[in-house]
This record gives structure tokens, sequence and C-alpha cells, in this order.
């Protein structure tokens, strides 16, 4: 998980579509702290200092402590609406974390030990199929990262959920299925190149008892045949 960011908030006193919208033209953007088995906190939070940590490229996976005059409430984003046209952000989401409890999150993934790997060698491409893991974890123990090794791999291979060990206090949110991560796959121009020696080795099998690569030829091979016959 990233490191946690700090979002000054107000309580929101207005409700509505109305009140909402006067908070926009005040520059300020309604949002919601809700979750922990508490009433939802309705507050309103800065645009620009909203929009600069949505610019950091990882607020929607990082811890976002709201401070509300002093009070400071420990969450993670869940939701940021924009606007169809500008997008520019109109409300916010944010779970209220509470010691003890869990929530779904999504994890990056990343590959380590690609040297160790015979198939990527080999001039195979690892084919990524989920960059991020959906997991439950612990409110205290999410993860930044989940790090898969891809020592010993070969072309051909698939890597499911069931062969990665979780950091503690995290599982699969999916539990329905073995789904696959990633495969090593080979790369087009390799895949070529066999499929042209496969169909030059049927050319050989193909011919009659008795031919010669020359009587294949056509008129050109049948003339130099003849001429040699002749001298």
């Amino acid at each position: 998980m990233s490191d946690a960011l700090t979002l000054p908030a107000e309580a929101r006193e207005r409700a509505g579509k109305g009140a909402s919208r006067a908070y926009r033209r005040e520059g300020r953007i309604p949002a919601v702290i809700y979750g922990g088995k508490e009433e939802p906190t309705p507050i309103h939070v800065e645009e620009k200092e909203l929009v600069r940590q949505l610019g950091t490229g990882h607020f929607m996976n990082s811890i976002v402590v709201i401070d509300i005059a002093g009070e400071q409430v420990r969450t993670l984003p869940k939701d940021v609406a924009l606007h169809p046209v500008t997008d520019r952000p109109i409300h916010a989401d944010f779970f209220r974390m509470v010691k003890g409890g869990k929530i779904d999150v999504s994890v990056p993934v990343i590959f380590i030990n690609e040297e160790e790997s015979p198939g990527l060698k080999k001039g195979g491409v690892l084919n990524v199929v989920r960059h991020e893991l959906e997991l439950t974890c612990e409110n205290d123990k999410i993860p930044g990262e989940i790090e898969i090794d891809v020592t010993g791999k070969e072309v051909g291979d698939s890597i499911h959920i069931s062969e990665i060990t979780l950091p503690e206090g995290s599982e699969s949110a999916i539990t329905d299925r073995d789904f696959t991560i990633a495969t090593l796959v080979a790369p087009s121009a390799l895949k070529k190149s066999e499929d042209e020696a496969e169909g030059e080795g049927q050319t050989g099998e193909d011919m009659e008892a008795g031919e010669t690569a020359a009587t294949e030829q056509g008129p050109d091979a049948d003339a130099a045949q003849e001429q040699e016959d002749k001298s």
C-alpha cells in the first residue's frame, strides 16, 4: 500500500443537490465517509487539493487520513465521480478503516527473477492477464504489491492464484475459481518460423519416389536435363 496521504476536510452542514452545486461553485467537493458500523459522515474537501492528490497516480490505492477540524479518520478512497464533460471531480466516497476490520482492495502485482525463467530466456513473452489482484485484507495489513516469482517457468506455463503465497492478513476476494494471473507465450515471430519450418518439411515428405528437387522446378529443369542427355 502506498504511504498515507492527508486530506483536510470540513463537515458538511448542507445536504441535497442544490447544496452540492453550491459547494462546487465555492471550489469545494462534497464527499462522504462511511463504514465501520458508524453513521455516514458528510464532508466537503478543497477541489484543488483533491485534484492534486488524484494526480499522484496512487490516490485510489492509498490510505487517506481525512482531517476534520483536528479529528483524523483513516480511510480508503472507494470512488471519485468525475463530470462527464470536464472530468472535474464532483463527489468522493471514502471507506472508514476500523481496527480489526477487513476491506476489499486491488493490489498491483510485480514479477521477479525473470532472468531465472528458461522460457523468457528462449524469447518467450510474459502475457500478464491480471495487473492487479482483488484481495480481502485486514485494515492494518494492506500490502503495497504482490511479488510473483517466475523462476523455472517455461513457454506454455501459466501462473494461477493457487500458486501465490499471499501476505499474512490477505486472501483472494475471488474464491470460486483458480484464475490465471499470467502466461508465458511464444512470440509471434518465433511461432511463424516454426510454422514455416514445418511447411518445408512437408514438401520433402510429399515427393513421389524417384523425384528430386530438380524435377519440381518445371520446364527449365527439363530443358537442362535434355541438353545434358544430348551431350
